[in-house]
Order: structure tokens, then C-alpha cells, then sequence
């Protein structure tokens, strides 16, 4: 089986958040008859391999991540060292990732409308409501954090860094979004999520069901002490014209954010926050 977030469930059945934290992204199988330079979705995978989590990454290592066989990750790494993309510790016979990807994913986030949008309302909520929130966008089979803000009395443990990846299945911000998405690519999307945890399809499909209802039902979706037995989350999809959906989520330990709290505070102030930003990008003409 690819290593992905999506497979990531502890022995209890519920996600591991460690585990996840260190989870490369998952590897989504294009659909057959679209024409790919495989070389190019190679070196990609490799780049996409490392997470905020790791520093150096052996061969051995990225060949377990990418499921590429360890002789062409050797050719693929080296190109891209020569490139400028890797840099390569021969004594240590590893490779890390350099500034000049950093450069690719600063230019995007840059001219990102949503995240220009989002920044200062998300700061706000945070500092107000002492919580921290996170936006997210889909990449393949994972949650990718864009953005985060985090209030000052958050534990800094509880912040889910920039960068992060979290399984599709596996959270508030995963169902949040599906149940954003058109029914024929949450369709897609979920057919590669059994195909890649085939043994906990079962369980993940009971909790995604519920998770896209409630947000299809109330417009956020939680979960209280199951992702982490320590945090809470609350998640509700940012959809934006003419872009992917994306997710707001709050985050906070379980002992400030009870159900109590989620039910008549928090999730109120969250969905009038995605609505401000929706306001602001349209009335901005972006």
C-alpha cells in the first residue's frame, strides 16, 4: 500500500495525530487516458515527500514515500540537486529540500485572494475567541494547511503548522470539504481513499457519512477528542466562485471547547466568518 494520511488510524480506530503530522502526501492515481510526463509527476512526488516534519530524508526513505523503486529515486534526487531543488549531504547520503522550493510555494501563496482575504479575520477570531484556526485547501488525497493564526493564551502544541497535511477522511476539515465538492469528485475522491485503506474503509466511510451530514445539515462539521483525545475541532467549507473549496477550522483543546460552547459560540461565529471573507473577495471584483 502508497504511505499516505489517509491510512493513518491508530489501534483504537481512531486517526493518530502524530502519525499524521509525519504523513507524506498521499499518491492519487490519474484517471486512465490523461496524458502525463511521468518523469515530471516523479520528481513532483519526491519534492512532495518531505514534510515540515522532516529535515533529511534518505533514499531509502523517499522510496518507501513515493513507492518509486530506489535506483530511480537515486537518478530523480540527483537531477533535482543539480537542479537546485534538493541539496544532498554526502557524508550523510540524504537530501533536504532547498529555498528555491520555498520560492514555488511563496509565489503561490502570494497571490492567493483567499489567504490575502482570510488572514485578518482568522487572526481576529483566534485572539477573541482564544482558539486557533486554520485554512486548508485540498492537494490529492490530503488537507493541506495554508494558512494559520493562533491566540495568544493557544498552546503552541495545538497550532497546526503551514504546510501540514491531514488525510481527506480522516478530519472535520476532510468532510467539511467533500461536502462542498460535486457529488461525481467526492465520488472520485473517496473511491481512492478505500482503494488506499481498503481494511479501515469500513469505519472511515461510517464517519466521513456522518461528518459531510452534519456540515450538509448545519454548515460545520466537529469532532471532540477524536482526532487527538486532547483537541477539538470544528470545520465548515469557504467556497469561493470560480476557485476549489477550501476549509476555516478552529481548533482548541477539549477542555475550552466543549459541545456546549462548539454549539452556541463557536460555530455561529465561524460560519459568519467564511461568509465575511466570501463577502469580501466578491465585493473586491477578485
Amino acid at each position: 500500500m502508497v504511505p499516505g494520511a489517509a491510512t493513518h488510524i491508530s489501534a483504537s480506530g481512531k486517526p493518530a495525530r502524530a502519525e499524521v503530522l509525519a504523513a507524506p502526501p498521499t499518491w492519487l492515481v490519474l484517471p486512465p487516458g490523461r496524458a502525463v510526463v511521468a518523469p515530471l509527476v516523479r520528481a513532483l512526488a519526491l519534492c512532495a515527500a518531505f514534510t515540515p516534519q522532516d529535515r533529511w530524508l534518505g533514499n531509502s526513505q523517499l522510496a518507501q514515500r513515493t513507492n518509486l523503486p530506489a535506483s530511480t529515486v537515486s537518478r530523480i534526487a540527483q537531477t533535482l540537486v543539480r537542479l537546485g531543488y534538493l541539496q544532498h549531504d554526502a557524508q550523510g547520503r540524504k537530501y533536504r529540500l532547498t529555498a528555491a522550493v520555498l520560492g514555488l510555494g511563496y509565489a503561490a501563496i502570494t497571490q492567493s485572494v483567499v489567504q490575502r482575504h482570510a488572514r485578518t479575520h482568522m487572526l481576529a477570531f483566534a485572539e477573541q475567541h482564544k482558539v486557533h484556526v486554520s485554512l486548508a485547501a485540498r492537494d490529492r488525497l490530503d488537507l493541506m494547511v495554508l494558512e494559520s493564526r493562533r491566540g495568544r493564551e493557544v498552546p503552541p502544541a495545538m497550532a497546526l503548522p503551514v504546510g501540514m497535511r491531514v488525510g481527506i477522511a480522516l478530519s472535520p476539515m476532510g468532510w467539511a470539504l467533500l461536502a462542498a465538492l460535486p457529488e461525481l469528485e467526492r465520488h472520485y475522491l473517496l473511491q481512492n481513499v478505500e482503494q488506499r485503506a481498503p481494511r479501515d474503509w469500513p469505519r472511515l466511510r461510517r464517519r466521513v457519512g456522518e461528518g459531510m451530514a452534519q456540515a450538509q445539515d448545519k454548515g460545520y462539521c466537529t469532532a471532540i477528542g477524536e482526532w487527538d483525545p486532547e483537541i477539538a475541532i470544528v470545520a465548515t467549507p469557504l467556497v469561493v466562485q470560480g476557485q476549489s473549496p477550501f476549509v476555516l477550522a478552529c481548533v482548541g483543546p477539549c477542555a475550552r471547547l466543549s459541545r456546549a460552547r462548539i454549539e452556541r459560540e463557536l460555530s455561529p461565529r465561524l460560519l459568519t466568518m467564511a461568509r465575511d471573507i466570501q463577502s469580501e473577495i466578491h465585493e473586491s471584483g477578485a
